[in-house]
């Protein structure tokens, strides 16, 4: 219950007050002047002083300025007492901070109402300050995520940078007569912009691709790199005959990437279920042909960069961008599925008019790998 500091140098009001403040259930501590209410004050910190104004050795108005003095006891508020029905007087108490004010005689109730005003009005100024302080909190942790984020983005950079070759590895151009290349990006993209905001889908899209980098290295991808809100990857051949071919570890990377789908689709369904978005899923293109790395100085920084370019670049970065793309989870091109030598089952197959390309790209649908 709260506590109140009673001070009055009448011992029958004294009495009085402690009386009806107890019996409406608050704990009360009593002095008989201002100086030993002042050290009750200090000690107990109470939640509501009720003092008189006329009393020995300090008075109302002493006792009201010592508290608004102590940082400890600044805001505590002071109900003022007087048998003096004077203007000057209330208006000194008020003016000097004193919080209500009571005119000798005073009924009990008059006691009571002035008291409850004052708890209610320091319960509510707690509960504005328990607000702000969780505002405040929120922000921050909100504000430490994003930087958490950032710097977990950094480091996945680095720590996916460091698990490719470097591109200043090589003189002038890396070329490959035979690579297969594939492009993942998320399906019905727009929708989820409609129905999550920025930093929601910033969010999801993070979640997703932080985990891919593992499931395309993995399965030996020479180079990887994101390209707006979808990810590039070069599967190269080996000088290993006995390693499984570059087409081949490019379908297993692309079953993998569904199967994050998967995951992450359960996720986004608990936690958006009511924003009526579509399932999450990707479109995979694959398509093999000659790749060549083209090594870049200079461009972001000091050190080389590279970058692969090639018709079988092009053609894969495109192929859903087409005016009636395939609804193909994982689409491959005819040069890709020959390199798979039958390892792969296939669904659906037909002509995929590529823009920027003469002529349409005879594709085929992987539904999966043979056991």
């Amino acid at each position: 219950m709260p506590l109140i500091v009673v001070m009055d140098d009448d011992a029958s009001t004294r009495v009085l007050v402690s009386g009806v403040l107890r019996k409406e259930g608050y704990d009360v501590l009593a002095a008989e002047d201002g100086a030993q209410g002042l050290a009750l004050i200090r000690e107990h910190k109470p939640d509501l002083v009720v003092s008189d104004v006329q009393m020995p050795n300090m008075d109302g108005f002493g006792v009201l300025e010592a508290v608004r003095a102590d940082e400890a006891t600044t805001t505590t508020p002071i109900i003022l007492l007087t048998s003096l029905q004077d203007r000057a007087h209330m208006r000194q108490g008020m003016t000097t901070g004193a919080d209500d004010y009571l005119t000798k005689p005073f009924a009990p109730q008059e006691l009571r109402d002035a008291v409850n005003a004052q708890l209610s009005k320091l319960v509510r100024a707690e509960a504005v300050q328990a607000q702000i302080v969780d505002r405040a909190v929120t922000n921050a942790l909100a504000e430490q995520q994003e930087k958490i984020g950032r710097l977990y983005e950094k480091r996945m950079a680095k720590e996916l940078s460091e698990q490719w070759p470097d591109s200043g590895q090589f003189e002038g151009n890396e070329r490959h007569p035979s690579a297969t290349v594939l492009y993942a990006d998320v399906r019905d993209y727009t929708q989820w912009t409609q129905r999550l905001s920025t930093n929601e889908l910033g969010d999801v899209i993070t979640q997703f691709y932080s985990g891919v980098g593992d499931t395309v290295h993995l399965f030996g991808a020479r180079h990887m790199q994101f390209v707006g809100d979808g990810m590039l990857c070069v599967f190269v051949g080996s000088g290993d005959s006995q390693s499984v071919n570059h087409a081949l570890r490019a379908v297993k990377a692309a079953m993998g990437l569904l199967d994050g789908c998967k995951r992450l689709d359960n996720f986004m369904q608990q936690s958006f279920g009511d924003r009526g978005q579509p399932k999450f899923g990707l479109n995979i293109a694959l398509h093999s042909g000659p790749v060549t790395f083209t090594k870049l100085d200079g461009l972001f920084s000091s050190s080389s960069q590279s970058t692969p370019v090639g018709e079988a670049v092009s053609t894969t970065l495109k192929f859903f961008q087409g005016s009636q793309p395939p609804d193909w989870a994982i689409a491959a091109t005819v040069q890709t599925n020959i390199l798979l030598d039958r390892a792969a089952r296939i669904g659906r197959r037909g002509m995929v008019s590529v823009p920027g390309r003469q002529g349409a790209v005879d594709a085929v649908e992987i539904l999966g790998l043979h056991a």
